[in-house]
């Protein structure tokens, strides 16, 4: 019966794990999801904001895979240079799948991003998520302007939730110490830059309205910044509605057409008066973090970009500051390596050819990945399902060979020998129970429990720190 390894319980790990159980073709597979954390789901528990319910409901999707009499979560494993290597985890299995994501933010690389007050969104992010590796002392919110440079939905993600009004997150998920200082906050500014025009912004339709529906902010839009897009304004014949688009107007049809529309309804809209502002801006390439002497942030200098003519933006030589007491950058993520695995530097990515890892450009045998470590942050959460697909093809295709090879009994076993503390299912289930009785202390639903200590002191059943 063979076994195989899948490093990583978010959307794409837990996809593989399901593709592998419900193929015909080789019966009986048992897979064990192995995550360095104690808690399964990945980015969908830590990284899909606490007021997106809908999205964040696709864990008891992921709930069922994990709860398949043939898959067995183990938590708290840690693979690498800290904990079990490569070598050592295929030799307990017949495969391994490495679904480890992209964990690690991209730089700008521009004077004074290390500056205090200067930080990734993912770092924001993976506090009000309550990642147990979130920035120690969490994030004082009395700075009343921040700047969020990017435009994708990472960028929107954090701006609604600096924009919102705590009460908003009371029913929600999110750890006690961050809806504290989400109720203490003094933003009232929230800026959101972007390097080009909003035809070529990544933020979805979806995520765009709903800065737009906060009761307590509004969206704010320079329609000078609008005039610089070359797919912005409408061509004559797009106005009157008669015959074919012109060939100024046919680049607007390429992009997302309703994102634009958008956009052009706030730069139109009047004041309103609200609370907090949010501040969508375009065209603007940060170039410089300025800060008082004693290190820290008070403003970003950006330098007034315009098309080139060719998708891209071209510097102007002319340049803007806006204040700031908080800067959250969300331009991309990339891949870490794991030691003792292949990796390009270049792409983020682990090299391999229909997810079969490649060594020397040769596959190795036994070794595969999926999602993002696979083919670099892009794509949407069910975009991982057909990921997942490929590579388990590739390893079914490989599975006469693999299930060859001689493996000792219960990997477990060996785990635990080894001196690894593995957090399974019903440790994972006694930090749910640990987490809703944390809730109902502090008068609301189920509260996540923020760090290490408490986490593993729930999966043990005793009783960890209230989080508060």
């Amino acid at each position: 019966m063979p076994r195989v390894a899948v490093v990583g319980s978010g959307p794409s790990g837990v996809y593989t794990a399901q593709a592998l159980v419900q193929q015909p073709s080789v019966p009986g597979v048992l897979v064990d999801v192995l995550d360095r954390l104690p808690a399964p789901y990945g980015l969908v528990r830590y990284g899909v904001a606490p007021d997106h319910e809908k999205i964040k409901s696709l864990q008891n999707t992921l709930r069922s895979v994990l709860e398949h009499e043939r898959v067995r979560f183990l938590g708290n494993v840690e693979i690498g240079a800290e904990g079990l290597t490569p070598e050592r985890l295929l030799g307990l299995y017949h495969a391994v799948v490495y679904c480890v994501g992209a964990a690690r933010d991209r730089r700008l690389g521009i004077p004074g991003e290390e500056l205090a007050g200067s930080h990734s969104a993912t770092d924001f992010v993976s506090w009000y998520s309550a990642h147990p590796d979130a920035v120690p002392g969490g994030f004082g919110l009395g700075a009343r302007s921040v700047v969020v440079i990017g435009v994708g939905n990472v960028a929107v993600d954090v701006a609604r939730v600096l924009a919102r009004g705590a009460e908003d997150f009371r029913p929600t998920d999110v750890p006690h110490p961050a809806l504290g200082a989400l109720a203490g906050s003094a933003v009232r500014d929230v800026h959101m830059v972007g390097r080009r025009g909003p035809s070529q912004a990544k933020f979805t339709t979806k995520e765009l309205r709903e800065l737009g529906a906060l009761p307590s902010a509004e969206v704010r839009v320079e329609p000078a910044d609008l005039e610089l897009d070359p797919a912005y304004a409408p061509a004559p014949a797009d106005r009157t509605g008669s015959g074919p688009p012109t060939p100024a107007a046919q680049p607007l049809a390429a992009v997302n057409r309703r994102n634009v529309d958008v956009v052009r309804g706030w730069a139109d809209a009047p004041d309103q008066g609200r609370a907090r502002r949010i501040h969508l801006r375009f065209f603007l390439r940060p170039v410089k973090l300025l800060g008082t002497d004693d290190g820290r942030v008070t403003a970003v200098r950006f330098e007034r970009t315009a098309p080139d003519g060719q998708g891209g933006v071209r510097g102007t030589g002319a340049y803007e500051d806006i204040e700031a007491g908080l800067v959250l950058r969300a331009v991309g993520y990339r891949g870490v390596p794991i030691a003792g695995l292949p990796f390009d530097e270049a792409t983020g990515t682990v090299p391999h050819r229909a997810g079969r890892v490649l060594r020397d450009g040769a596959a190795s045998p036994g070794e595969y990945v999926a999602g993002w470590i696979k083919r670099g942050p892009t794509g949407v959460i069910g975009t991982n399902r057909a990921c997942a697909k490929e590579t388990v093809a590739s390893l079914l295709a490989d599975a006469p060979a693999l299930g060859a090879r001689r493996i000792a009994g219960d990997p477990l076993d060996a785990l635990r020998a080894a001196g690894h503390h593995p957090v399974e299912w019903p440790g994972w289930l006694a930090i749910e129970d640990a987490e809703a009785a944390l809730g109902a202390e502090l008068g609301r639903r189920s509260v996540k429990i923020p760090d290490w200590e408490g986490l593993l002191a729930a999966a043990r059943g005793e009783r960890g720190p209230s989080g508060t």
